[in-house]
């Protein structure tokens, strides 16, 4: 286990422009992408990397489309969301749960019951982050990657005023320390994986491992 200090955060870090219940937010669908081809070709490429084929996957934060790459077929894949209709329509999707994470940061699920998890595009929205990403560690099995990417762009009533802050390297930090701070991940990486030349969102990652892992182990950054 690292020695070092679990990280605290400001007051009022997770405060949010809007903080009107985001079921109402959410309750229309809404059948659109949040970031650009080039940048979801670079989602679908870490997909790649990190979920090996026949696994069993967890798509937190879930919407009609989860970018898993059409070539590969996996066991099973639940999706977590907040709209019903978006998650009925994701073909990918072997079942799916609709539940309010700033509400209920619990996860539904058994522990070590996923090969990997993905969040794409979502994790500035919430409001316990520490909380949902410690369940996270808990659903998967040991070892298994957590793969959370990020664009520059979001909804900015619900997203969290320490994401406002903060620029795109703010974001990867903050992101890893969510994770510390969970207490259950280890083998951090933290990726700028825009696409080049720039011509398209850009898009940047930060994969991490369930389980506490060995004692002085260090995060890279690319």
């Amino acid at each position: 286990m690292s020695s070092e200090p679990t990280p605290s955060f400001p007051p009022n870090a997770f405060r949010r422009q809007d903080e009107s219940p985001d079921a109402l937010f959410y309750q229309a669908p809404r059948f659109v992408t949040h970031i650009d081809d080039g940048a979801i070709a670079a989602v679908t490429q870490l997909y790649r990397e990190y979920f090996p084929a026949n696994s069993t996957l967890l798509d937190l934060m879930s919407s009609w489309v989860s970018h898993l790459p059409e070539e590969v077929a996996y066991q099973r894949v639940v999706g977590l969301g907040m709209n019903e209709a978006e998650l009925r329509a994701n073909p990918r999707l072997s079942a799916y749960v609709v539940q309010d994470l700033n509400r209920q940061p619990t996860l539904p699920f058994e522990t070590a019951s996923f090969d990997g998890a993905a969040i794409c595009v979502s994790i500035d929205y919430l409001t316990q982050p520490v909380e949902v990403l410690r369940e996270l560690g808990r659903v998967l099995r040991p070892e298994a990657p957590l793969v959370i990417t990020f664009s520059n762009r979001c909804f900015p009533s619900k997203a969290i005023a320490a994401w406002h802050a903060l620029d795109d390297h703010g974001h990867l930090q903050l992101v890893a320390q969510f994770l510390r701070a969970a207490g259950n991940w280890h083998a951090i990486e933290l990726l700028d994986r825009s696409p080049r030349p720039r011509r398209s969102d850009p898009l940047f990652a930060v994969v991490a491992r369930a389980g506490a892992g060995p004692a002085g182990q260090t995060e890279a950054e690319s």
